[in-house]
């Protein structure tokens, strides 16, 4: 079941939560497969950027332990 997570008696979504942390873990790869020359193998980075961002906020949903997820 999707519940909503309370804060101070205001009710978020938990993918409102999870996105800043996805978004800071996205950069964060970013960064490292930048620094390792990664993106000169990348066709359109800022797409790839994109796709990441998703990647980890799928990832980040389908592993919540709160069990707020689907």
């Amino acid at each position: 079941m999707i519940g909503e997570v309370s804060l101070y008696g205001i009710y978020f979504p938990p993918l409102l939560l999870l996105a800043p942390l996805a978004f800071g873990l996205s950069r964060l790869c970013s960064r490292v497969l930048a620094r390792a020359g990664f993106y000169r193998h990348v066709w359109h980075p800022a797409l790839f950027d994109f796709s990441l961002f998703v990647m980890v906020l799928g990832s980040l949903v389908y592993l919540d332990p709160t069990g707020f997820s689907v």
